[in-house]
């Protein structure tokens, strides 16, 4: 009698480049062997497509994924949904690229290649939680920020600009009291050829501008509490931090907190690890420029808070 012993088949890595539109998957063995590649439709559809593709040539062990938190963020979603063991892979530096050249198809084999050899081992976010709630409030209400502070840099800079009588009027009042005089003025559309009565338009439509982006800020703050406050109760009862400092603490640390191995894992995510700047036998320390700097801000905001307060 003749025994036959199979050979186990290599197990399987895909690596997929994302897009707006389109994903392009390569897959390769764990013995580094190139198997196959295609292109698939960044919506529901396409990621089942990727799924069932890559799954008629074999087991597959990971899924090293590009642009986890952007592009590649319904893929991951329904990998992860799936069961599957998804890695977070960062794009290609100029010298690799400048080496290996650029296309769809050589940036997904380098994912994968980064999951086979190790290099990667970030996990992605949990994007399904309420925490993905918190981050969507909290995008909304930044952009509400950041339009505010232009809209009040613009208020200023025609007061400076602007015709003696409205200049003298609205140039000694503090910002707040600024926007409510301005929000007050009342031009004469009929004419506005006159640059009296178009400062005043202008400076009106501004202050108008300012108010509803405080009603939008205040809104977003309000939706934000309870989800914060039921998130993470015994971080919002600690000192000097509130909704929107915790709310971003929360975004960064993400959904699954079980992907950070250690604390020092998020000091440095979060920047707040220092980095060696060394040689020889001295033991300099430097600080770390990289990480979120959202959260970097966040932590910097509740230490400087405790100084004043905290005995």
């Amino acid at each position: 009698m003749t025994i036959t012993l199979e050979t186990p088949q290599p197990r399987l890595i895909v690596g997929v480049d994302t897009h707006q539109r389109a994903h392009h998957a390569v897959i390769i063995d764990t013995t580094g062997r190139r198997v196959a590649d295609a292109e698939f439709a960044a919506s529901a559809a396409g990621y089942r497509e990727v799924m069932d593709w890559a799954a008629g040539y074999g087991q597959v062990e990971a899924f090293g994924v590009e642009s986890t938190g952007s592009y590649g963020a319904g893929l991951t979603r329904q990998l992860l949904a799936e069961g599957m063991d998804v890695f977070e892979v960062n794009r290609p530096d100029k010298t690799t690229r400048a080496r290996q050249g650029k296309s769809d198809a050589i940036d997904a084999e380098h994912a994968a290649r980064a999951v086979l050899a190790g290099t990667a081992t970030g996990r992605p976010k949990v994007s399904t939680g309420v925490v993905e709630a918190v981050r969507a409030l909290l995008v909304a209400r930044s952009g509400a920020v950041k339009a505010r502070t232009a809209a009040v840099s613009q208020l200023r800079d025609l007061v400076t600009t602007a015709p003696e009588e409205l200049r003298e009027l609205l140039l000694p009042l503090t910002t707040p009291a600024r926007v409510v005089k301005a929000a007050a003025l009342r031009p004469d559309l009929t004419r506005l050829h006159e640059p009296a009565h178009a400062a005043r338009h202008a400076l009106r439509a501004l202050a108008r501008r300012i108010q509803a982006l405080d009603k939008e800020m205040k809104d977003a703050e309000k939706a934000l509490a309870p989800l914060v406050a039921t998130a993470v109760p015994t971080l919002v009862a600690r000192p000097q931090i509130g909704t929107l400092t915790a709310a971003q603490l929360l975004v960064t640390a993400g959904q699954n907190l079980d992907r950070f191995r250690s604390e020092a894992a998020f000091a440095k995510l979060t920047g707040t690890a220092p980095l060696p700047a060394s040689s020889g036998k001295t033991r300099r320390m430097r600080l770390n420029r990289g990480g979120d700097r959202q959260a970097n801000k966040a932590l910097h905001l509740i230490a400087v808070g405790r100084l004043k307060t905290d005995p």
